[in-house]
C-alpha cells in the first residue's frame, strides 16, 4: 500500500495523446475530474445519463471533450456505450447515487447495487481488452460502516436501510478493485485498478435522498466542514495519472481521511478479504452476465 506524508498535490502532470472515459460526468466531482484531464491536454469523454447536461458540461470546459450517453445502472445502456467506444487508456468509474430510497432498476436491482457496482462492473470488463493503462473507482471511507451481505445484495430479505445500501456498494468498489487487480496480475496484464475516496467534499450526491433534512445536512455539512469540489477530485486525479501499483487507494491525508491532500489510505478488514472480492465477482458476473475477458 502507498502511504507517506501527506502534502500538497494539486500539480496534474500533462496527459497528451490519452483518452479518458470518465462516468458521471456531467456534474460534482466527474465533471472537474473531466475539467482538469482536458485541461492537461487528455482527450476525454464525458460518460452521462442526461446527454444535455454533459453537452452543458462540455461547454464549460477547454480542450477535447466528448459527450456519450450512459446509464450505468442500466446493463442495456452499459453495453451500447461498451460497443461504440474504442481503445482507452483511463476508465474512471465515478457515477454514483447516495442514500436513495428503495427502488429497482430495469433490471431487477437494488438502485446502489445498480448503480455504484454492478454497472461499472459490466462497464469495465466490457472495456478491458480495449484499456491501455488502468482502471479507477471512486469509493467512499462509508465503506468501513459496511455489512455486505452477498446472499442479499438486493436488499430483498433484510429491511432496506438506505445509507447502509451505499455504504455497502462502496466496499464493492473495494472489492472489485481488488479481485480485478489479482486477476489482472495472474493473467499477466500490465493494466492496473486503483481506488480513491474525496473525503468530505461539497456535492450535490445528497440531492435525491427523498428527505430534506438529510438533503440539507448533507449538502450543508459537506461545505462546512469539507473540501471544495476542486480539491476532493485530486484524489481520483492522483488515482488515475500518477505512476501508483495497482490496488492503490488514494484519499485525502487530513483527521479521519475527510479533508486534505491526496496520499495512500488504508482500507477495513473485510475490504482486504480475497475470498469476499472472489466471491462478489462471481456474484456479480451471474447478475451481469459478463464475465472477465483476459
Amino acid at each position: 500500500m502507498l502511504r507517506h506524508r501527506p502534502r500538497r498535490w494539486d500539480s496534474v502532470p500533462r496527459q497528451d495523446g490519452r483518452r479518458f472515459v470518465v462516468t458521471g460526468a456531467g456534474g460534482g466531482l466527474g465533471l472537474e475530474t473531466a475539467r482538469v484531464l482536458a485541461e492537461r491536454g487528455a482527450e476525454v469523454v464525458l460518460a452521462v445519463r442526461n446527454p444535455a447536461k454533459g453537452e452543458a458540461a462540455a461547454a464549460s470546459m477547454t480542450g477535447r471533450v466528448e459527450v456519450r450517453r450512459l446509464d450505468v445502472a442500466d446493463l442495456a445502456s452499459v453495453r451500447e456505450f461498451a460497443a461504440g467506444i474504442g481503445p482507452v487508456d483511463v476508465l474512471v468509474n465515478n457515477a454514483g447515487v447516495l442514500a436513495v430510497p428503495h427502488a429497482l432498476t430495469a433490471d431487477g436491482f437494488e438502485t446502489h447495487l445498480a448503480t455504484n457496482h454492478l454497472g461499472h462492473f459490466a462497464l469495465t470488463n466490457l472495456l478491458l481488452p480495449r484499456l491501455r493503462d488502468r482502471v479507477v473507482a471512486v469509493t467512499s471511507d462509508a465503506h468501513r460502516a459496511a455489512e455486505l451481505d452477498l446472499t442479499d445484495l438486493n436488499w430483498e430479505r433484510r429491511p432496506y436501510r438506505p445509507f447502509a445500501a451505499y455504504a455497502s456498494s462502496k466496499l464493492a468498489n473495494l472489492l472489485f478493485v481488488a479481485e480485478l487487480q489479482r486477476r489482472l496480475t495472474a493473467s499477466g496484464s500490465t493494466l492496473r485498478a486503483t481506488a480513491a475516496h474525496p473525503g468530505s467534499t461539497a456535492t450535490a450526491i445528497t440531492a435525491n435522498t427523498g428527505s430534506r433534512a438529510k438533503t440539507w445536512v448533507g449538502s450543508w455539512g459537506h461545505r462546512l466542514v469539507g473540501m471544495p469540489i476542486w480539491k476532493g477530485a485530486l484524489t481520483t486525479l492522483y488515482a488515475a495519472t500518477m505512476d501508483v501499483p495497482g490496488n492503490t487507494f488514494i484519499g485525502p491525508g487530513g483527521p479521519l481521511e475527510m479533508t486534505g491532500w491526496p496520499t495512500g489510505v488504508g482500507r477495513s478488514q473485510d475490504a482486504c478479504d480475497p475470498d469476499r472480492a472472489r466471491r462478489l465477482w462471481e456474484r456479480s458476473e451471474e447478475l451481469t452476465g459478463v464475465a472477465f475477458p483476459l
